[in-house]
């Protein structure tokens, strides 16, 4: 069974994250995923959302560890008293051009000794896939379409059956919101790691995304994406930050 989830910018902050969660949980999503933005700590605004919350999981997608090593993170987590059986902590390269691979490997094997959270590296590119089929419990990926999802999860099933295969899909919460996700899938289009990704696989990043037009309907897309993978996260792009917005687009999703 696929999971379905939804995806945040830690930017929304940790009041609008608990105010959301509760919705979310409500609706029948598996977990709510937090992207660490610049100044924002990811881990803060999950705990926010779990303390609203009974079951929900959370997530990180993806933590640098080259800006916040993995103990910074353990500290984190317990400071901020995460219950590790309901946190997947998202970890990536960040910035690193060299190196990379034993960055994240090592930071795997601190946080694997220091916690009990699922573990999920954000990987582009195949050596990071295999890192993270081997080492952690599975690989974020993002920017792809429903094929190419469907064969990098298989090369992590090959490796380990068990490793989780979760994927970032874009979507655009409101017709309104459709200018916001095209910037930023041309954004991302931009920059040299996306460009050779995209490059590499042959289709752009406007070619990844789940467009809500008029009719409100995502669904035929979106079933493409679950069948390909463990678990869509649903990166929500508003036209503001309003939670109503955020409300409609639970319903649209779930539906």
């Amino acid at each position: 069974m696929t999971h379905i989830s939804l995806g945040i910018a830690g930017a929304l902050g940790a009041e609008k994250a608990a105010a959301l969660a509760p919705r979310l949980e409500a609706a029948g999503f598996r977990s709510l995923w937090i992207n660490e933005t610049p100044g924002v700590n990811a881990l803060e605004v999950a705990a926010a959302a779990v303390r609203e919350t009974d079951s929900l999981r959370v997530g990180t997608g993806v933590i640098p560890v080259d800006r916040r090593p993995a103990s910074a993170l353990l500290d984190d987590i317990a400071r901020l008293e995460l219950p590790e059986d309901r946190l997947t902590l998202g970890i990536g390269a960040g910035q690193t051009r060299r190196g990379a691979l034993d960055l994240v490997s090592t930071a795997l094997e601190e946080l694997r000794a220091g916690t009990g959270a699922r573990l999920a590296v954000g990987a582009l590119g195949p050596k990071m896939r295999e890192l993270a089929a081997s080492r952690a419990d599975g690989a974020v990926l993002s920017w792809l379409t429903p094929e190419a999802a469907a064969t990098q999860a298989r090369e992590l099933h090959d490796i380990d059956p068990a490793a989780s295969a979760v994927l970032y899909a874009r979507a655009n919460v409101h017709p309104d919101a459709r200018g916001r996700l095209e910037a930023e899938a041309d954004r991302y289009a931009s920059f040299p790691a996306y460009e050779r990704h995209f490059a590499r696989l042959g289709f752009g990043a406007r070619d990844t995304v789940l467009p809500v037009v008029a009719d409100g309907d995502i669904a035929p897309r979106l079933a493409e994406y679950a069948a390909a993978v463990d678990e869509v996260v649903l990166r929500a792009i508003t036209s503001s930050d309003d939670l109503d917005e955020y409300a409609a687009f639970l319903s649209l999703a779930s539906a």
